[in-house]
Protein backbone atom coordinates (compact mmCIF):
# COMPACT_ATOMS: atom_id res chain seq x y z
CA UNK A 1 0.00 0.00 0.00
CA UNK A 2 2.87 2.38 0.66
CA UNK A 3 4.29 1.52 -2.75
CA UNK A 4 0.92 2.20 -4.35
CA UNK A 5 0.66 5.50 -2.45
CA UNK A 6 4.03 6.62 -3.83
CA UNK A 7 2.97 6.12 -7.45
CA UNK A 8 -0.44 7.75 -6.93
CA UNK A 9 0.85 10.72 -4.94
CA UNK A 10 3.48 11.62 -7.50
CA UNK A 11 1.00 11.61 -10.36
CA UNK A 12 -0.85 14.63 -8.89
CA UNK A 13 1.31 16.34 -6.24
CA UNK A 14 3.26 18.31 -8.83
CA UNK A 15 0.16 19.98 -10.31
CA UNK A 16 -0.07 22.88 -7.83
CA UNK A 17 3.70 23.48 -7.84
CA UNK A 18 4.05 24.17 -11.59
CA UNK A 19 4.01 28.02 -11.29
CA UNK A 20 6.81 27.95 -8.71
CA UNK A 21 8.83 25.39 -10.69
CA UNK A 22 8.55 27.42 -13.90
CA UNK A 23 9.42 30.59 -12.01
CA UNK A 24 12.55 28.99 -10.62
CA UNK A 25 13.75 26.88 -13.56
CA UNK A 26 12.05 28.49 -16.58
CA UNK A 27 10.91 26.31 -19.46
CA UNK A 28 7.24 27.32 -19.59
CA UNK A 29 6.90 26.07 -23.19
CA UNK A 30 7.77 22.48 -22.20
CA UNK A 31 6.51 22.18 -18.61
CA UNK A 32 3.67 19.84 -19.71
CA UNK A 33 6.33 17.17 -20.15
CA UNK A 34 6.63 17.03 -16.36
CA UNK A 35 3.34 15.11 -16.58
CA UNK A 36 3.66 13.60 -20.05
CA UNK A 37 7.17 12.22 -19.46
CA UNK A 38 6.08 10.46 -16.28
CA UNK A 39 2.96 9.07 -18.01
CA UNK A 40 4.98 7.82 -20.99
CA UNK A 41 7.53 6.01 -18.83
CA UNK A 42 4.86 4.35 -16.67
CA UNK A 43 2.74 3.24 -19.61
CA UNK A 44 5.35 1.78 -21.92
CA UNK A 45 7.20 -0.09 -19.15
CA UNK A 46 4.12 -1.85 -17.76
CA UNK A 47 4.30 -4.87 -20.12
CA UNK A 48 8.07 -5.13 -19.67
CA UNK A 49 7.83 -5.26 -15.88
CA UNK A 50 4.93 -7.70 -16.11
CA UNK A 51 7.06 -10.16 -18.07
CA UNK A 52 10.06 -9.64 -15.80
CA UNK A 53 7.95 -10.31 -12.68
CA UNK A 54 6.71 -13.57 -14.21
CA UNK A 55 10.30 -14.57 -14.95
CA UNK A 56 12.16 -13.51 -11.82
CA UNK A 57 9.37 -13.16 -9.26
CA UNK A 58 7.53 -10.13 -7.89
CA UNK A 59 9.85 -9.09 -5.08
CA UNK A 60 12.97 -8.18 -7.08
CA UNK A 61 10.90 -6.20 -9.58
CA UNK A 62 9.02 -4.34 -6.83
CA UNK A 63 12.25 -3.54 -4.97
CA UNK A 64 13.88 -2.38 -8.20
CA UNK A 65 10.87 -0.16 -8.95
CA UNK A 66 10.96 1.51 -5.53
CA UNK A 67 14.73 2.08 -5.75
CA UNK A 68 14.41 3.65 -9.23
CA UNK A 69 11.52 5.78 -8.01
CA UNK A 70 13.49 7.06 -5.01
CA UNK A 71 16.60 7.76 -7.09
CA UNK A 72 14.41 9.69 -9.54
CA UNK A 73 12.79 11.62 -6.68
CA UNK A 74 16.14 12.61 -5.21
CA UNK A 75 17.38 13.65 -8.64
CA UNK A 76 14.22 15.72 -9.26
CA UNK A 77 14.81 17.59 -6.00
CA UNK A 78 18.28 18.51 -7.25
CA UNK A 79 17.26 19.47 -10.80
CA UNK A 80 19.02 22.58 -12.12
CA UNK A 81 16.82 23.35 -15.14
CA UNK A 82 13.58 22.21 -16.76
CA UNK A 83 15.30 19.72 -19.10
CA UNK A 84 16.99 17.92 -16.20
CA UNK A 85 13.74 17.88 -14.19
CA UNK A 86 11.86 16.32 -17.12
CA UNK A 87 14.58 13.69 -17.55
CA UNK A 88 14.44 12.80 -13.85
CA UNK A 89 10.63 12.63 -13.99
CA UNK A 90 11.02 10.00 -16.72
CA UNK A 91 13.35 8.11 -14.37
CA UNK A 92 10.65 8.31 -11.70
CA UNK A 93 8.17 6.91 -14.21
CA UNK A 94 10.43 3.95 -14.89
CA UNK A 95 10.05 3.06 -11.22
CA UNK A 96 6.35 3.96 -11.16
CA UNK A 97 5.62 1.42 -13.91
CA UNK A 98 7.05 -1.36 -11.76
CA UNK A 99 5.02 -0.21 -8.75
CA UNK A 100 1.63 -0.02 -10.47
CA UNK A 101 1.64 -3.37 -12.24
CA UNK A 102 3.48 -5.43 -9.64
CA UNK A 103 1.35 -4.33 -6.67
CA UNK A 104 -1.84 -5.35 -8.51
CA UNK A 105 -0.29 -8.72 -9.39
CA UNK A 106 0.88 -9.39 -5.83
CA UNK A 107 -2.66 -8.84 -4.56
CA UNK A 108 -3.79 -11.71 -6.79
CA UNK A 109 -0.86 -13.89 -5.72
CA UNK A 110 -1.46 -13.52 -1.98
CA UNK A 111 -5.25 -13.56 -1.70
CA UNK A 112 -7.79 -16.13 -2.90
CA UNK A 113 -10.70 -15.03 -5.09
CA UNK A 114 -13.13 -14.49 -2.21
CA UNK A 115 -10.75 -12.08 -0.47
CA UNK A 116 -9.49 -10.20 -3.52
CA UNK A 117 -12.34 -7.66 -3.75
CA UNK A 118 -11.61 -6.57 -0.18
CA UNK A 119 -7.85 -6.11 -0.67
CA UNK A 120 -8.27 -4.57 -4.13
CA UNK A 121 -10.81 -2.08 -2.77
CA UNK A 122 -8.30 -1.13 -0.07
CA UNK A 123 -5.65 -0.59 -2.73
CA UNK A 124 -8.15 1.51 -4.69
CA UNK A 125 -8.83 3.56 -1.55
CA UNK A 126 -5.11 4.16 -1.07
CA UNK A 127 -4.76 5.23 -4.70
CA UNK A 128 -7.80 7.52 -4.54
CA UNK A 129 -6.83 9.14 -1.23
CA UNK A 130 -3.24 9.72 -2.38
CA UNK A 131 -4.28 11.12 -5.77
CA UNK A 132 -6.86 13.46 -4.20
CA UNK A 133 -4.51 14.59 -1.42
CA UNK A 134 -1.64 15.19 -3.84
CA UNK A 135 -2.59 18.68 -5.11
CA UNK A 136 -3.36 19.94 -1.60
CA UNK A 137 -0.15 18.54 -0.15
CA UNK A 138 1.84 19.96 -3.06
CA UNK A 139 0.28 23.36 -2.48
CA UNK A 140 1.15 23.30 1.23
CA UNK A 141 4.75 22.23 0.65
CA UNK A 142 5.21 24.85 -2.06
CA UNK A 143 3.56 27.65 -0.06
CA UNK A 144 5.36 27.07 3.22
CA UNK A 145 8.55 25.50 1.96
CA UNK A 146 10.05 24.89 -1.46
CA UNK A 147 8.80 22.98 -4.50
CA UNK A 148 11.72 20.54 -4.14
CA UNK A 149 10.06 19.13 -1.01
CA UNK A 150 7.31 17.57 -3.13
CA UNK A 151 9.98 15.12 -4.31
CA UNK A 152 11.94 14.83 -1.06
CA UNK A 153 8.80 13.74 0.81
CA UNK A 154 8.93 10.51 -1.21
CA UNK A 155 12.21 9.46 0.42
CA UNK A 156 11.01 8.56 3.96
CA UNK A 157 7.81 6.96 2.62
CA UNK A 158 9.73 4.99 0.03
CA UNK A 159 12.40 3.93 2.51
CA UNK A 160 9.73 2.62 4.87
CA UNK A 161 7.98 0.77 2.04
CA UNK A 162 11.29 -0.71 0.90
CA UNK A 163 12.18 -1.88 4.43
CA UNK A 164 8.78 -3.51 4.95
CA UNK A 165 8.92 -5.30 1.59
CA UNK A 166 12.48 -6.57 2.02
CA UNK A 167 11.82 -7.72 5.57
CA UNK A 168 8.29 -9.12 5.40
CA UNK A 169 7.24 -9.87 1.83
CA UNK A 170 7.96 -13.26 0.30
CA UNK A 171 6.67 -14.41 -3.07
CA UNK A 172 3.87 -16.92 -2.58
CA UNK A 173 5.26 -18.96 -5.47
CA UNK A 174 8.77 -17.78 -6.29
CA UNK A 175 9.60 -18.32 -9.93
CA UNK A 176 12.42 -20.84 -10.15
CA UNK A 177 12.89 -21.79 -13.80
CA UNK A 178 14.85 -24.95 -14.48
CA UNK A 179 16.88 -23.13 -17.12
CA UNK A 180 18.12 -19.59 -17.23
CA UNK A 181 15.31 -17.41 -18.62
CA UNK A 182 16.08 -15.35 -21.71
CA UNK A 183 14.75 -11.81 -21.62
CA UNK A 184 13.43 -10.48 -24.90
CA UNK A 185 15.29 -7.17 -24.79
CA UNK A 186 14.74 -6.37 -28.51
CA UNK A 187 11.00 -6.86 -27.95
CA UNK A 188 11.11 -4.67 -24.84
CA UNK A 189 12.84 -1.87 -26.76
CA UNK A 190 10.36 -2.21 -29.63
CA UNK A 191 7.42 -1.97 -27.20
CA UNK A 192 9.01 1.07 -25.58
CA UNK A 193 9.53 2.73 -28.97
CA UNK A 194 6.03 1.99 -30.29
CA UNK A 195 4.30 3.09 -27.08
CA UNK A 196 6.52 6.12 -26.57
CA UNK A 197 6.04 7.45 -30.11
CA UNK A 198 2.27 6.87 -30.01
CA UNK A 199 1.76 8.50 -26.62
CA UNK A 200 3.99 11.43 -27.55
CA UNK A 201 1.85 12.03 -30.63
CA UNK A 202 -1.36 11.81 -28.57
CA UNK A 203 -0.12 13.98 -25.72
CA UNK A 204 1.49 16.73 -27.84
CA UNK A 205 -0.78 16.65 -30.90
CA UNK A 206 -3.12 19.62 -31.03
CA UNK A 207 -1.15 21.28 -28.21
CA UNK A 208 2.51 21.65 -29.13
CA UNK A 209 1.77 21.35 -32.86
CA UNK A 210 -1.31 20.83 -35.10
CA UNK A 211 -2.66 17.32 -35.58
CA UNK A 212 -1.94 17.26 -39.33
CA UNK A 213 1.53 18.77 -39.02
CA UNK A 214 4.78 17.00 -39.89
CA UNK A 215 5.70 16.15 -36.25
CA UNK A 216 2.37 14.39 -35.61
CA UNK A 217 2.50 12.46 -38.88
CA UNK A 218 6.12 11.44 -38.32
CA UNK A 219 5.42 10.25 -34.78
CA UNK A 220 2.33 8.26 -35.80
CA UNK A 221 4.18 6.71 -38.74
CA UNK A 222 7.12 5.83 -36.52
CA UNK A 223 4.77 4.28 -33.97
CA UNK A 224 3.11 2.14 -36.65
CA UNK A 225 6.50 0.95 -37.92
CA UNK A 226 7.69 0.18 -34.39
CA UNK A 227 4.44 -1.73 -33.72
CA UNK A 228 5.00 -3.81 -36.85
CA UNK A 229 8.56 -4.48 -35.73
CA UNK A 230 7.25 -5.48 -32.30
CA UNK A 231 4.89 -8.06 -33.83
CA UNK A 232 7.70 -9.49 -35.96
CA UNK A 233 10.11 -9.69 -33.02
CA UNK A 234 7.58 -11.16 -30.60
CA UNK A 235 6.60 -13.92 -33.03
CA UNK A 236 10.19 -15.15 -33.13
CA UNK A 237 11.13 -14.55 -29.50
CA UNK A 238 11.42 -17.56 -27.18
CA UNK A 239 10.17 -15.50 -24.22
CA UNK A 240 8.21 -12.54 -25.72
CA UNK A 241 7.47 -9.48 -23.60
CA UNK A 242 3.93 -9.29 -25.00
CA UNK A 243 3.04 -12.88 -25.90
CA UNK A 244 0.32 -13.51 -28.43
CA UNK A 245 -1.85 -15.35 -25.92
CA UNK A 246 -2.91 -12.08 -24.25
CA UNK A 247 -4.97 -11.44 -27.40
CA UNK A 248 -5.79 -15.02 -28.38
CA UNK A 249 -7.52 -15.85 -25.11
CA UNK A 250 -11.04 -14.45 -25.07
CA UNK A 251 -11.19 -13.43 -21.38
CA UNK A 252 -7.97 -11.38 -21.57
CA UNK A 253 -8.67 -9.89 -25.01
CA UNK A 254 -12.17 -8.84 -23.91
CA UNK A 255 -10.88 -7.19 -20.73
CA UNK A 256 -8.03 -5.47 -22.62
CA UNK A 257 -10.56 -3.82 -24.94
CA UNK A 258 -13.05 -3.08 -22.14
CA UNK A 259 -10.47 -1.39 -19.91
CA UNK A 260 -9.08 0.52 -22.88
CA UNK A 261 -12.60 1.93 -23.32
CA UNK A 262 -12.72 2.60 -19.56
CA UNK A 263 -9.56 4.70 -19.91
CA UNK A 264 -11.32 6.66 -22.64
CA UNK A 265 -14.43 7.44 -20.62
CA UNK A 266 -12.50 8.34 -17.45
CA UNK A 267 -11.13 11.43 -19.20
CA UNK A 268 -14.56 13.08 -19.02
CA UNK A 269 -14.84 13.31 -15.22
CA UNK A 270 -11.14 13.59 -14.34
CA UNK A 271 -10.12 16.19 -16.93
CA UNK A 272 -13.25 18.15 -17.85
CA UNK A 273 -15.45 18.06 -14.74
CA UNK A 274 -13.19 20.39 -12.68
CA UNK A 275 -13.26 22.92 -15.52
CA UNK A 276 -17.05 22.61 -15.71
CA UNK A 277 -17.39 23.08 -11.94
CA UNK A 278 -15.28 26.24 -11.94
CA UNK A 279 -16.32 27.80 -15.25
CA UNK A 280 -20.04 26.94 -15.26
CA UNK A 281 -20.95 26.50 -11.59
CA UNK A 282 -18.58 29.20 -10.35
CA UNK A 283 -16.93 27.00 -7.71
CA UNK A 284 -13.44 27.50 -6.34
CA UNK A 285 -10.67 24.94 -6.93
CA UNK A 286 -11.26 23.16 -3.60
CA UNK A 287 -15.02 22.83 -4.09
CA UNK A 288 -14.50 21.75 -7.71
CA UNK A 289 -12.13 19.04 -6.51
CA UNK A 290 -14.76 17.82 -4.06
CA UNK A 291 -17.32 17.42 -6.86
CA UNK A 292 -14.89 15.01 -8.53
CA UNK A 293 -13.56 13.33 -5.40
CA UNK A 294 -16.93 11.91 -4.35
CA UNK A 295 -16.43 9.36 -7.13
CA UNK A 296 -13.41 8.04 -5.25
CA UNK A 297 -15.61 7.45 -2.20
CA UNK A 298 -18.17 5.20 -3.86
CA UNK A 299 -15.76 3.34 -6.19
CA UNK A 300 -13.85 1.28 -3.55
CA UNK A 301 -17.03 0.60 -1.56
CA UNK A 302 -18.76 -0.70 -4.66
CA UNK A 303 -15.67 -2.71 -5.61
CA UNK A 304 -15.65 -4.41 -2.20
CA UNK A 305 -19.34 -5.19 -2.59
CA UNK A 306 -18.89 -6.54 -6.13
CA UNK A 307 -17.88 -10.01 -4.94
CA UNK A 308 -21.40 -10.56 -3.62
CA UNK A 309 -22.75 -9.69 -7.05
CA UNK A 310 -20.41 -11.73 -9.24
CA UNK A 311 -20.50 -14.74 -6.91
CA UNK A 312 -24.23 -14.90 -7.69
CA UNK A 313 -24.37 -13.70 -11.28
CA UNK A 314 -20.88 -14.34 -12.63
CA UNK A 315 -18.14 -11.88 -13.54
CA UNK A 316 -19.49 -11.15 -17.03
CA UNK A 317 -22.99 -10.20 -15.84
CA UNK A 318 -21.62 -8.11 -12.96
CA UNK A 319 -19.37 -6.17 -15.35
CA UNK A 320 -22.25 -5.63 -17.80
CA UNK A 321 -24.44 -4.27 -15.00
CA UNK A 322 -21.69 -1.89 -13.91
CA UNK A 323 -20.79 -0.47 -17.33
CA UNK A 324 -24.46 -0.31 -18.36
CA UNK A 325 -25.25 1.79 -15.29
CA UNK A 326 -22.16 3.95 -15.99
CA UNK A 327 -23.41 4.64 -19.53
CA UNK A 328 -26.77 5.79 -18.16
CA UNK A 329 -25.06 8.09 -15.63
CA UNK A 330 -22.90 9.63 -18.35
CA UNK A 331 -25.95 10.14 -20.57
CA UNK A 332 -27.70 11.88 -17.68
CA UNK A 333 -25.03 14.59 -17.43
CA UNK A 334 -26.26 16.60 -20.48
CA UNK A 335 -29.72 16.63 -18.85
CA UNK A 336 -28.50 18.68 -15.88
CA UNK A 337 -30.04 22.17 -15.71
CA UNK A 338 -27.99 25.24 -16.53
CA UNK A 339 -26.28 26.50 -14.46
CA UNK A 340 -27.50 24.07 -11.80
CA UNK A 341 -26.17 23.37 -8.32
CA UNK A 342 -22.95 21.63 -7.28
CA UNK A 343 -24.76 18.70 -5.65
CA UNK A 344 -26.20 17.60 -9.00
CA UNK A 345 -22.95 16.66 -10.79
CA UNK A 346 -21.58 15.43 -7.44
CA UNK A 347 -24.50 13.01 -7.16
CA UNK A 348 -23.85 11.77 -10.69
CA UNK A 349 -20.16 11.22 -9.89
CA UNK A 350 -21.13 9.29 -6.77
CA UNK A 351 -23.30 7.04 -8.93
CA UNK A 352 -20.57 6.75 -11.58
CA UNK A 353 -18.02 5.60 -9.02
CA UNK A 354 -20.44 2.95 -7.73
CA UNK A 355 -21.11 1.70 -11.27
CA UNK A 356 -17.44 1.52 -12.26
CA UNK A 357 -16.59 -0.32 -9.04
CA UNK A 358 -18.89 -3.12 -10.23
CA UNK A 359 -17.25 -3.04 -13.65
CA UNK A 360 -13.47 -2.78 -13.32
CA UNK A 361 -12.54 -4.92 -10.32
CA UNK A 362 -14.42 -8.11 -11.31
CA UNK A 363 -12.79 -8.02 -14.75
CA UNK A 364 -9.29 -7.63 -13.27
CA UNK A 365 -9.96 -10.47 -10.84
CA UNK A 366 -11.36 -12.59 -13.67
CA UNK A 367 -8.21 -12.17 -15.76
CA UNK A 368 -5.81 -12.69 -12.85
CA UNK A 369 -7.67 -15.83 -11.79
CA UNK A 370 -7.65 -17.33 -15.28
CA UNK A 371 -3.85 -17.62 -15.40
CA UNK A 372 -1.14 -19.18 -13.27
CA UNK A 373 1.66 -17.47 -11.37
CA UNK A 374 4.06 -17.46 -14.33
CA UNK A 375 1.57 -15.61 -16.54
CA UNK A 376 -0.21 -13.35 -14.05
CA UNK A 377 2.22 -10.45 -14.21
CA UNK A 378 2.05 -10.33 -18.00
CA UNK A 379 -1.76 -10.57 -18.03
CA UNK A 380 -2.16 -7.85 -15.38
CA UNK A 381 0.30 -5.56 -17.15
CA UNK A 382 -1.53 -5.98 -20.48
CA UNK A 383 -4.86 -4.76 -19.11
CA UNK A 384 -3.26 -1.86 -17.21
CA UNK A 385 -1.32 -0.92 -20.36
CA UNK A 386 -4.53 -0.84 -22.41
CA UNK A 387 -6.22 1.33 -19.78
CA UNK A 388 -3.32 3.81 -19.79
CA UNK A 389 -3.29 4.01 -23.59
CA UNK A 390 -7.06 4.54 -23.51
CA UNK A 391 -6.62 7.49 -21.15
CA UNK A 392 -4.01 9.08 -23.40
CA UNK A 393 -6.17 8.54 -26.48
CA UNK A 394 -9.20 9.91 -24.60
CA UNK A 395 -7.37 13.07 -23.57
CA UNK A 396 -6.47 13.77 -27.19
CA UNK A 397 -9.86 12.78 -28.64
CA UNK A 398 -12.09 14.54 -26.12
CA UNK A 399 -9.81 17.56 -26.06
CA UNK A 400 -10.41 17.87 -29.80
CA UNK A 401 -14.19 17.48 -29.25
CA UNK A 402 -14.25 20.18 -26.58
CA UNK A 403 -12.15 22.61 -28.59
CA UNK A 404 -14.22 22.01 -31.74
CA UNK A 405 -17.44 22.72 -29.81
CA UNK A 406 -16.01 25.87 -28.25
CA UNK A 407 -14.68 27.09 -31.57
CA UNK A 408 -18.07 26.57 -33.18
CA UNK A 409 -19.87 28.44 -30.39
CA UNK A 410 -17.37 31.29 -30.46
CA UNK A 411 -17.49 31.55 -34.27
CA UNK A 412 -21.28 31.86 -34.11
CA UNK A 413 -21.34 34.28 -31.19
CA UNK A 414 -23.46 37.41 -31.56
CA UNK A 415 -21.53 40.24 -33.16
CA UNK A 416 -21.83 42.37 -30.01
CA UNK A 417 -20.03 39.72 -27.96
CA UNK A 418 -17.25 38.61 -30.31
CA UNK A 419 -14.73 41.25 -29.32
CA UNK A 420 -12.19 39.80 -26.94
CA UNK A 421 -13.70 36.32 -26.78
CA UNK A 422 -11.06 33.55 -26.40
CA UNK A 423 -10.76 30.57 -28.73
CA UNK A 424 -9.78 27.53 -26.63
CA UNK A 425 -10.71 25.84 -23.37
CA UNK A 426 -7.76 27.11 -21.32
CA UNK A 427 -8.28 30.66 -22.50
CA UNK A 428 -12.02 30.44 -21.75
CA UNK A 429 -11.31 29.37 -18.16
CA UNK A 430 -8.85 32.25 -17.77
CA UNK A 431 -11.35 34.72 -19.25
CA UNK A 432 -14.10 33.59 -16.85
CA UNK A 433 -11.75 34.12 -13.90
CA UNK A 434 -11.60 37.77 -15.03
CA UNK A 435 -15.22 38.08 -16.14
CA UNK A 436 -15.31 41.78 -15.26
CA UNK A 437 -13.13 42.55 -18.27
CA UNK A 438 -15.63 40.97 -20.68
CA UNK A 439 -18.45 42.73 -22.47
CA UNK A 440 -21.95 42.58 -21.00
CA UNK A 441 -23.41 39.11 -21.50
CA UNK A 442 -20.11 37.66 -22.74
CA UNK A 443 -19.40 35.80 -19.47
CA UNK A 444 -22.76 34.03 -19.56
CA UNK A 445 -22.24 33.14 -23.23
CA UNK A 446 -18.83 31.63 -22.40
CA UNK A 447 -20.31 29.63 -19.53
CA UNK A 448 -22.96 28.20 -21.82
CA UNK A 449 -20.28 27.38 -24.40
CA UNK A 450 -18.24 25.47 -21.79
CA UNK A 451 -21.41 23.73 -20.61
CA UNK A 452 -22.14 22.56 -24.17
CA UNK A 453 -18.55 21.45 -24.76
CA UNK A 454 -18.48 19.34 -21.59
CA UNK A 455 -21.89 17.87 -22.45
CA UNK A 456 -20.47 16.70 -25.79
CA UNK A 457 -17.49 15.19 -23.99
CA UNK A 458 -19.80 13.26 -21.67
CA UNK A 459 -21.77 11.99 -24.66
CA UNK A 460 -18.47 10.74 -26.09
CA UNK A 461 -17.71 9.09 -22.75
CA UNK A 462 -21.11 7.38 -22.88
CA UNK A 463 -20.17 6.05 -26.34
CA UNK A 464 -16.93 4.69 -24.85
CA UNK A 465 -18.98 2.97 -22.14
CA UNK A 466 -21.12 1.42 -24.89
CA UNK A 467 -17.95 0.10 -26.55
CA UNK A 468 -16.86 -1.44 -23.25
CA UNK A 469 -20.32 -3.00 -22.86
CA UNK A 470 -20.10 -4.55 -26.34
CA UNK A 471 -16.56 -5.85 -25.72
CA UNK A 472 -17.70 -7.70 -22.60
CA UNK A 473 -20.99 -8.84 -24.10
CA UNK A 474 -19.58 -10.18 -27.37
CA UNK A 475 -16.09 -11.38 -26.38
CA UNK A 476 -16.04 -12.27 -22.68
CA UNK A 477 -17.03 -15.88 -21.86
CA UNK A 478 -20.11 -16.54 -19.75
CA UNK A 479 -17.86 -18.15 -17.14
CA UNK A 480 -14.28 -17.04 -16.72
CA UNK A 481 -11.93 -20.05 -16.47
CA UNK A 482 -10.16 -20.29 -13.11
CA UNK A 483 -6.63 -21.61 -12.78
CA UNK A 484 -5.62 -23.73 -9.79
CA UNK A 485 -3.21 -20.96 -8.73
CA UNK A 486 -6.22 -18.70 -8.12
CA UNK A 487 -6.63 -20.24 -4.67
CA UNK A 488 -3.33 -19.75 -2.82
CA UNK A 489 -1.80 -21.48 -1.02
CA UNK A 490 -1.99 -24.37 -3.47
CA UNK A 491 -2.27 -27.99 -2.44
CA UNK A 492 0.97 -29.98 -2.81
CA UNK A 493 -0.62 -32.01 -5.60
CA UNK A 494 -2.26 -29.02 -7.33
CA UNK A 495 -2.00 -29.08 -11.08
CA UNK A 496 -0.11 -26.08 -12.44
CA UNK A 497 0.02 -26.82 -16.14
CA UNK A 498 -2.18 -25.33 -18.83
CA UNK A 499 -4.89 -27.87 -18.06
CA UNK A 500 -5.29 -26.84 -14.42
CA UNK A 501 -8.64 -25.39 -13.37
CA UNK A 502 -10.23 -24.68 -10.02
CA UNK A 503 -13.61 -23.10 -9.46
CA UNK A 504 -15.82 -21.15 -11.76
CA UNK A 505 -16.32 -17.43 -11.18
CA UNK A 506 -19.64 -18.11 -9.48
CA UNK A 507 -18.00 -20.35 -6.87
CA UNK A 508 -19.14 -23.73 -8.25
CA UNK A 509 -16.77 -26.62 -8.94
CA UNK A 510 -15.74 -27.18 -12.51
CA UNK A 511 -15.09 -30.61 -13.98
CA UNK A 512 -13.98 -31.95 -17.31
CA UNK A 513 -11.37 -30.48 -19.66
CA UNK A 514 -10.15 -26.94 -19.19
CA UNK A 515 -11.21 -24.19 -21.61
CA UNK A 516 -8.98 -23.75 -24.64
CA UNK A 517 -5.93 -21.67 -23.77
Amino acid sequence: MLGMALAALDSTIIATAVPQIVGDLGGFAVFSWLFSGYLLAVTVTLPVYGKLSDTYGRKPILVTGIVLFLIGSLACAGAWDMASLIAFRVLQGLGGGALQGTVQTIAADLYPMKERPKIQSKLSSVWAASAVAGPGLGGLLTTYGDWRWIFLINLPLGALALWLIVRHFHDSRPAAPARRARIDWPGALAVFAAGGLLLTALVQGGTAWPWLSAPSLLLLTGSALAAAATVAIERRAAEPVIPGWVWRRRPIAAVNLALGALGLLMVAPTVFLPTYAQAVLGLGPTAAGFVLSVMTLSWPISAAFSSRVYNRTGIRVCALLGIGAAALVLLAFPLLPYPGAAWQPALLMLALGAALGLFQLPLIIGVQSSVGYTERGTATASILFCRQVGQSLGAALFGAVANATLSDRLDHAPAALRTGLPHDLDAVSHALQHAGALATGAADYLRRAVDTAVEHVYLGAAAAAALAFLAVLLLAPRRFPVHADAHPPARPDARTGPEATGRADDGTDTTGPAPAR
